[in-house]
């Protein structure tokens, strides 16, 4: 045994689960934990944040990044309470994540003393793992089994610390008990399972895969699948990557952040193989088809969508089985007609892009960036329109990883984001990726990334609105109020920060300006950059109900919307179109 601080052996654990980095906030409340991280700083790494919101949505990006867990710290009062963002994200996404909470001295507890709250049932509703310590000696142990908790739990554990406990000096022995946490999880599948699932594929005419956050880690497996089976793949946005964005099966996604080939893929589908999600959208997909529903817990069955046919199991286990029977299924038209229509659907966002003679179009920058990144890139993308436009043209064909805040969609989790990338995948470079809304709530946190030399490249798409909330109040016919923006010139504001900024405003200096980062990375540049991308007030195309097909929506419908929307219907026909070009009339 070693004696040390308690707030010491509590960092001790960190290391032993692997933890390199935590970010906080110093506060009187906990400033012996902030002692034991002085005491490890060449093991732990603290990222002095300047608001703890921000340490709390990186650590939670930090877990969606790497699957281990995140880990941000706060003190009593204002500082516990400004890392509810983080935690409900890690708990809405299902990532493992830790928060130190501090806590006034066990003498002035329950006495109306300064910042002191009732902490615990605060974080009842959000945490997997809810502890205040009584004793300096279970710190380590609490701590430990938190994290435990996070892992098993897939969500956000709290540990509360009076101050004075982990100030208490008290004999530390490391955990006999490995800290280890199997991310190679396999099960068996009933045979049944297999064959009664095998039979609906084969019996279905339009059979489609919708792929859920399940199955990253299981892209070799789902791409075996998809090929073998000859099934086009659907993926949610927060399992953006679980396939190459390049594979021919690959049509992209569903709802207001999809694509049309996603959109069309929906409407004629006669079967959905549903895995490893729980996406709340569901409840919009046609009524009249089957749907198998793959996935390890129980209560997410049928929780969203009715199902026809449920296999409670991991989707990567499922999907191994299904390879293993050795059964394939034809290349139909269906298949073939939904690679075109995807191909159709690059070709003009494509399009968007060159064409700058009203304004930048985002899809410019995203395809620029699409040319410069590296196979092992990290995006952190913030909430709103910009969504739409990352999850639509940045590039996941190789090891790159997108994180996003998916089920609880916090604005102001691109710079986080951003900033875990750098520092939980330092092998790649770091993007973020905001809309001016979101990047202004959390923009002086670029001082955190100068101050740790993470270069990360955030780029800003500033069209001086809420333009997420700007579409759904015209969509309303409410009045358009609280939407739009003061301006900034976020080039200068990275500058002030200990930055570097850039300003483009059309596609010459977007190939100038990104030509310049790339040349500045490769020297060495230690410095984060902001790119001030000022683009036309447009929206994005939405993309949740997409009326092209005249048979379905009629001639009149048709031409409204591919007006309204500058559509060539004849460079981008309807998958109805294209089924039917082949005699296929369902």
């Amino acid at each position: 045994m070693t004696k040390m601080i308690a707030g010491q052996a509590l960092v001790k654990v960190l290391e032993a689960w692997g933890v390199d980095h935590l970010y906080g906030i110093p506060g009187g409340s906990i400033n012996h934990t902030v002692e034991g991280l002085y005491l490890e700083k060449d093991k732990v790494q603290y990222i002095q944040v300047r608001h703890e919101e921000v340490g709390a949505l990186a650590a939670a990006a930090d877990a969606k990044y790497t699957g281990k867990v995140g880990v941000a710290f706060g003190s009593a009062g204002p500082g516990a309470t400004h890392l509810f963002n983080g935690l409900y994200d890690a708990k809405m996404d299902h990532v493992p994540m830790l928060a130190l909470v501090g806590q006034v001295p066990t003498a002035t507890m329950n006495t109306n003393y300064f910042q002191e709250m009732d902490e615990t049932p605060m974080f009842s509703d959000v945490a997997v793992y809810n502890r205040t310590a009584t004793t300096a000696e279970q710190l380590p142990y609490m701590v430990n089994q938190a994290i435990r908790e996070a892992y098993r739990q897939k969500g956000p554990a709290v540990v509360i610390i009076p101050e004075d406990l982990s100030a208490t000096e008290i004999d530390y022995e490391p955990v006999k008990t490995p800290n280890t946490v199997s991310d190679t999880f396999t099960q068996t599948i009933d045979p049944k399972a297999v064959t009664a699932t095998l039979e609906l594929l084969k019996a279905a005419k339009h059979p489609l895969i919708y792929a859920g956050r399940g199955l990253l880690g299981a892209r070799d497996e789902l791409v075996k699948f998809s090929e073998q089976f000859n099934i086009p793949v659907i993926n949610t946005v927060p399992a953006t990557g679980v396939i190459p964005t390049d594979h021919p099966n690959a049509i992209g996604t569903f709802g207001r952040l999809g694509s049309k080939s996603g959109f069309e893929a929906l409407q004629h589908t006669d079967l959905i193989l549903f895995l490893g999600s729980e996406f709340p959208f569901a409840q919009f997909w046609p009524k009249n088809i089957k749907i198998i529903q793959v996935n390890d817990n129980s209560f997410d069955i049928g929780k969203m969508v009715p199902v026809d046919y449920a296999v409670i199991s991991d989707a990567k286990s499922y999907l191994q089985a299904m390879i293993a029977t050795g059964e394939t299924l034809p290349e139909t038209d269906w298949i073939k007609a939904n690679r075109v229509n995807k191909q159709n659907w690059n070709k003009w966002l494509s399009q968007l892009a060159d064409d700058d003679s009203h304004g930048l179009a985002p899809e410019a920058v995203t395809k620029k960036v699409a040319a410069m990144v590296g196979p092992k890139d990290t995006y952190g993308v913030d909430t709103g329109n910009v969504s739409e436009w990352s999850v639509r043209g940045l590039p996941m064909d190789k090891q790159q990883r997108f994180v996003l805040s998916g089920l609880f969609a916090t604005m102001g989790y691109g710079l986080p984001a951003g900033m875990a990338g750098a520092l939980s995948v330092p092998e790649g470079q770091a993007w973020s990726f905001s809309g001016d809304g979101g990047f202004a709530m959390v923009a002086p946190d670029i001082i955190t990334e100068a101050r740790y030399e993470l270069p990360v490249i955030n780029v800003v798409f500033s069209n001086r609105r809420f333009g997420f909330i700007y579409r759904e109040q015209v969509d309303t016919k409410q009045h358009l109020y609280g939407v739009d923006l003061t301006d900034a010139d976020w080039a200068k504001v990275a500058e002030g920060l200990g930055g570097i900024g850039f300003t483009v405003t059309n596609n010459a200096e977007v190939e100038k300006v990104f030509d310049q980062i790339k040349d500045l990375q490769a020297k060495g540049n230690k410095k984060p950059i902001v790119v001030n991308a000022v683009i036309k007030d447009d929206d994005p195309i939405g993309t949740a109900f997409m009326p092209l097909d005249a048979k379905l929506y009629g001639q009149e419908t048709v031409d409204a919307y591919a007006k309204e929307n500058h559509i060539d219907v004849k460079a981008q026909p309807a998958l109805g179109e294209l089924l039917r070009a082949k005699g296929d009339n369902l």
